[in-house]
């Protein structure tokens, strides 16, 4: 009898318990598989008072070459990672990329906001009062935003939905919550391949028309789109959640500053790179320590956010470490946006908010004006908790197969073994 009551109990509080019990197990197998010693900054060896400092320094340049985590994030980010912007080594095809890049993403400050406001309306014209995860509603948007800036054309909803297909898969496998789906990517890989003739900018020449497909897809339409809707996510949840800030956003709809001040601690308080992790190309000498070349650092963003001051964040990286390329488009464009939202809806919700947001954001939508009802609430935090014990078994099973997988296949090291630089 007292077996029983015990089992019940550990049943019905299970989420409470059980998903961070099954994450820190996920972590340490991640660890073990991986077998790669490396540096976390801030860490043990590494305090956050040095995280700008070894960020910045010119030995902490180096990409994917020489460590076997490499092996893991060319996984993930499969199809191309060998031609995205962020794994390339320096050197001329990097610089040639990097100017394509910034070709492609400069506009002016007007005609951001407005072709923002224009894909913001034409996607969200198609959402219907009523539950819904914020993700999956932002990423439409930034597929027909990141299209237009690469076609410059409105994009076509066969695009688009190759576009969100791809982008979700990739960041469903990221956070473990499913294994990756080639057949999905290579079918944006094939649509670009087609495409390449109508970019009206000069791609690099450096690249096979294979890669600059594979370019195209990497930087634009899985690390932009992923990004922005992820940002977005994250977002609307603080204003779901926060009604003080929602109904101040709504009275004062043309106070920027306070809008900004709110995506700012958004970024701050979830930042969007968990890990970005570099090689060192030669020692880096700190006032205690030498870091050696060739070790792999892994700078944590999370890390480096809970042991600093409020206004001491980075949300796009260290200028002088290849800073996000969109850190000029990023803000003004999620402004336009949040407007729009909340031009049409109230927002709420009681689901779990966290960096990773593997939920993709749960929350109601009521029509702008309307009064809220309590029992889709009640349900979202209900499901929530209850998914959250699945998922987190799910992220378990498929993450570590996942990491075998990737160590297998290695893509990474044999790319670099073939004489590849």
């Amino acid at each position: 009898m007292i077996g029983k009551a015990l089992a019940a109990a550990a049943f019905v509080t299970a989420p409470a318990w059980l998903p961070r019990r099954v994450v820190a197990l996920r972590m340490r197998i991640f660890s073990l598989v991986n077998g790669q010693d490396t540096v976390t900054i801030p860490g043990e060896q590494v305090g956050a008072e040095d995280f700008r400092r070894v960020y910045a320094d010119p030995a902490a340049n180096g990409r994917s070459r020489g460590a076997a985590l490499s092996d893991l994030f060319w996984y993930w980010l499969a199809p191309g990672p060998e031609v995205h912007q962020e794994h390339l080594e320096a050197g001329p095809r990097y610089d040639e990329v990097a100017k394509c890049t910034r070709h492609i993403l400069v506009r002016s400050k007007k005609d951001s906001e407005e072709l923002a406001r224009r894909v913001a309306a034409h996607a969200l014209d198609g959402v219907r009062p009523g539950l819904v995860r914020f993700r999956d509603e932002m990423m439409p948007i930034w597929a027909e935003l990141y299209y237009e800036l690469v076609f410059d054309e409105p994009c076509p909803p066969e695009a688009r939905d190759l576009i969100v297909g791809h982008a979700d898969d990739v960041v469903s496998a990221l956070k473990c919550v499913r294994p990756r789906n080639m057949r999905r990517r290579a079918r944006l890989t094939k649509y670009l391949r087609r495409r390449l003739a109508d970019v009206p900018h000069p791609l690099p020449q450096s690249l096979t028309p294979e890669e600059q497909a594979y370019y195209l897809q990497g930087t634009f339409f899985n690390t932009a789109v992923v990004q922005m809707s992820e940002a977005m996510a994250h977002l609307l949840m603080i204003i779901a959640q926060r009604p003080e800030v929602q109904r101040r956003l709504v009275e004062h709809p043309d106070d920027d500053a306070y809008l900004d001040r709110v995506i700012d601690d958004g970024l701050r308080e979830f930042p969007l790179f968990g890990i970005a992790h570099r090689i060192s190309t030669a020692d880096i000498d700190l006032a205690d320590l030498t870091i050696p070349a060739g070790t792999v650092l892994c700078f944590s963003y999370p890390g480096f956010a809970a042991q600093t001051a409020k206004d001491d964040f980075i949300p796009f990286g260290v200028a002088q470490n290849r800073a996000c390329p969109a850190r000029g488009l990023a803000p003004p464009t999620m402004r336009v946006v949040t407007r729009e939202v909340l031009r049409r809806f109230s927002l709420a919700s009681t689901a779990g908010h966290t960096r990773s947001i593997p939920n993709r954001g749960p929350a109601l939508l009521t029509p702008r004006g309307a009064r809220p009802r309590r029992a889709p609430l009640v349900w979202i935090a209900v499901r929530d908790r209850w998914e959250d014990v699945w998922r987190s078994f799910a992220q378990l099973v498929f993450g570590t197969y996942m990491v075998l997988d990737a160590r297998k296949q290695a893509l990474c090291s044999t790319y670099f073994a073939g004489g590849n630089s």
